[in-house]
């Protein structure tokens, strides 16, 4: 009995291993741990690395193998081991430490490594934008280095990117990739269209990305990648407020309705009464949903509807006594901006079993923005009469995007190719208002403004037009070399448009068109380092209603309307690297860049404050563009970024009569271009106190000439002396369980200053300001809810 004893249990050791590394079927769903989000191309193994699979676009993978550990792993993303088991997973993955290492879309119109493209480009995570907890897309947007967008009050904003800051068409505006708004129907406040409370992150392509998305990419793109479905039911609502009587309720959920069908809708309903700046009374609703249907784990269908409805009461710029006496005062009673507008898309997407993957969008857009701009007052200096305008503008857009990308047998190679269609019929009208003016005892500024009669006769613009564009565009990347990447690109754009001008009753046609092309490459190091550099071409037709806009003081022999108008490009020219140290502790990004513009649509302020449009300018824009971030614990985190850059007249005339003493601005810097601008943030959180956060950012831009002539600059002192615009934000959060509560102190130290200060090229001309809010604090409680 003992020998058959010893034999029993002799078999039982030698099966064992045999037994616990039997073959078994191991499936699951691999999330986002912060945003819940099906995660795309995870890597799923055994711990022999002998068998595994990656994740599908639903996050989803199956595959056998017999192995006592999984390993799983992703870009961008903290590693995983754990135990197989025959039962469905659920894995979330946490977000790793900020790095250069990350997954982007926008730089290629598909996922890749952020070190593979040839572009100086800047992604906001979510776990950023979940703990800045903004009120404004500014809160987030000025995070970016060498980005600019200036907070006009209310949600009304401008923006900067490799350009002066302010209301320039030179900036692209996309929601999942697709324009918001059609091109040459440009607005410099198109992003109070936007639902802040639904994006999952923010990427940021700085200079021109003509060559994939068209005209208008020139400065920059910017894309708001919006909230999908989530793995597991999800739901979240919170409220927050200042002390200015600003409020919001905000809500958001989803889930996976059945296996292939998951939903998400979120949104919230904003409003502002008896603010710090009187005539600033608002209310916004924002909604955005969105629908997967998975056919297959290859191919999906998702729609997507968002809706916002703005109105607002605009307090526009104010003087200098005002300003400088905290008098937070409108000159007008009578201004307001109100928008609608809806956004809709379908798309049928495909991975083909060779890594190539194909997608057909179709996309429809309504839009209306009616106002009694404050920008749009007239007046001269000494005048005891101005006038104003109202004017609608208005859009519908039919529209539809292919694209295929091909996988290539040589050089690792891959080409992309794809065709866009945009039908958008528009109308535009604006009539005068006449004005009367109250003036301060100096006779050089306004105190008061008010409304005398509205004039529907004495029409301003008046037009409607079908605006056809359409472009192809192509991307071939290739890898020659293990460490070297080439990227060629180009796209053809025609923006054609049919109009009817009822004020001169003309109709015609105008027709633009152009290539735009890049190349690209990027040298890989190793050790987390690496090269790019990159040539590409910016294109940016003439807007609609700088065509169309009746011109002031004609002079004999000018036309009437600005039909002249010719397109502007932009030849910019852009090395850059990135590096870590430290045990990836330490990451840096920079690119020097330099950016000429030809055909530059300027313009000159006039004395009674309208402008005269030219596009004849040249124009240079060059800079150094640099991030560093530091994690030396997961306690501490610490960024900087900037940019030091100079923008500047290459040849652009402000007169050829002979009487006019300056007849150029030759050499002269652009107005409302600092020479620097810099963000810098410290992030703490203490190991002792699970789920609390507090951080500090620094905001800085330098002083900037407010006009063309140069003869005067904007350059009070800030917090800690700087020059220009120096503010502090302090920002804190507690979580506890499922409940949060947060607090942002918003220009702590309490600065007097302006996001914009502006004024005309003539010795009688007086600075207009816009003034930002004093100190802010919001204050907010919001309740998470996920299945685990």
């Amino acid at each position: 009995m003992t020998f058959l004893y010893r034999l029993i249990a002799a078999v039982f050791v030698v099966m064992t291993p045999f037994r616990a590394l039997s073959q078994m079927t191991i499936q699951g769903t691999i999330f986002d741990a912060k945003t819940k989000e099906p995660l795309a191309g995870v890597t799923v193994s055994s711990d022999d690395h002998k068998t595994g699979t990656v994740t599908d676009a639903n996050g989803r993978f199956s595959f056998q193998t017999a192995t006592e550990k999984l390993l799983i792993s992703a870009v961008g993303f903290q590693s995983q081991e754990l135990e197989p088991s025959e039962k469905p997973l659920h894995i979330a993955l946490e977000p790793a430490v900020e790095n250069l290492q990350t997954i982007v879309i926008t730089a290629n119109r598909e996922a890749q490594k952020r070190t593979e493209a040839p572009v100086a480009i800047s992604r906001l995570s979510p776990t950023l934008i979940d703990e800045t907890k903004p009120t404004l897309l500014s809160d987030l947007i000025n995070k970016t280095p060498g980005v600019v967008m200036l907070n006009y009050n209310n949600e009304q904003h401008g923006m900067g990117i490799r350009q002066p800051f302010g209301t320039n068409a030179y900036f692209l505006y996309l929601e999942d990739g697709l324009p918001i708004r059609p091109m040459g129907v440009f607005n410099h406040n198109a992003l109070i269209e936007m639902n802040i409370f639904t994006i999952s992150s923010v990427e940021v392509v700085k200079g021109p990305a003509s060559s994939l998305y068209g005209p208008e990419a020139v400065g920059g793109a910017i894309n708001f990648i919006t909230q999908r479905p989530t793995a597991v039911p999800t739901f979240r609502v919170g409220i927050q407020g200042d002390q200015w009587h600003y409020g919001r309720i905000q809500y958001g959920g989803g889930g996976m309705l059945t296996k292939k069908l998951g939903v998400y809708a979120g949104g919230f309903f904003a409003r502002q009464r008896n603010g710090w700046q009187t005539r600033s009374d608002y209310d916004k609703v924002s909604f955005n949903g969105r629908a997967e249907y998975a056919f297959t784990g290859r191919t999906r269908l998702t729609g997507t509807f968002s809706y916002n409805d703005y109105y607002s009461q605009t307090g526009g710029s104010v003087d200098s006594i005002a300003f400088y006496n905290r008098q937070y005062t409108s000159t007008s009673d009578f201004t307001y901006r109100k928008v609608k507008a809806i956004r809709s898309r379908l798309t049928l997407d495909h991975q083909w079993k060779n890594g190539s993957e194909s997608f057909v969008t179709a996309f429809y857009r309504d839009n209306s923005i009616g106002q009694n701009p404050s920008y749009g007052i007239r007046w001269t200096s000494g005048a005891t009469k101005a006038t104003g305008q109202i004017n609608v503008n208005a859009f519908t857009s039919y529209g539809l995007v292919a694209q295929h990308s091909q996988r290539l047998p040589f050089w690792s190679s891959r080409l992309l190719a794809g065709l866009v269609v945009d039908e958008s019929p528009t109308t535009y009208n604006a009539y005068q208002i006449d004005l009367e003016a109250r003036l301060r005892p100096d006779k050089k500024s306004v105190e008061q403004y008010k409304l005398v009669q509205e004039r529907p006769d004495l029409q301003l613009a008046d037009y409607s037009a079908d605006v056809h564009n359409s472009a192809v565009y192509a991307q071939l990347d290739l890898n020659p070399l293990p460490a070297l990447r080439i990227s060629l690109g180009g796209r053809f754009d025609r923006m054609a448009f049919d109009y009817d001008n009822y004020l001169d009753k003309s109709t015609g046609r105008k027709d633009y068109s152009r290539f735009t092309p890049k190349i690209g490459l990027t040298y890989d190091l190793g050790h987390d380092r690496g090269l790019y550099a990159n040539y590409s071409q910016g294109f940016s037709p003439p807007v609609l209603t700088s065509v169309f806009t009746k011109r002031v003081n004609v002079q004999p022999g000018d036309p009437l309307f600005y039909y002249n108008l010719q397109p502007a490009y932009f030849n910019n020219y852009e090395v850059g690297g990135w590096a870590s140290f430290l045990n990836r502790k330490v990451y840096v990004d920079v690119a020097f860049y330099q950016m000429d513009g030809r055909n530059e649509l300027l313009n000159i302020r006039l004395p009674d404050n309208s402008t005269d449009y030219q596009s004849a300018g040249q124009t240079l824009h060059r800079g150094v563009e640099y991030s560093l971030t530091y994690r030396p614990s997961s306690q501490w985190f610490f960024r900087f970024g900037g940019t030091n850059s100079v923008h500047r007249f290459v040849d652009f005339a402000l007169s050829n009569r002979a009487s006019d003493a300056l007849k150029n601005v030759n050499g002269f810097d652009m107005p409302q271009a600092p020479r620097w601008v810099a963000n810098t943030e410290l992030t703490y959180k203490p190991r002792w106190a699970k789920g609390f956060r507090i951080s500090a950012e620094w905001q800085r831009i330098s002083s900037w000439y407010q006009n063309q002539v140069n003869t005067v600059s904007y350059n009070d002192r800030g917090a800690f002396g700087g020059r220009g615009i120096s503010v502090v934000n302090l920002r804190a959060g507690y979580a506890l369980k499922r409940f949060e509560v947060f607090a942002n102190l918003m220009n702590a130290t309490n600065e007097l200053y302006a996001t914009s200060a502006t004024r005309g090229n003539n010795a009688t001309d007086r600075t207009t300001y816009t003034p930002a809010a004093p100190r802010t604090l919001v204050g907010g409680i919001q309740y998470n809810f996920s299945k685990q």
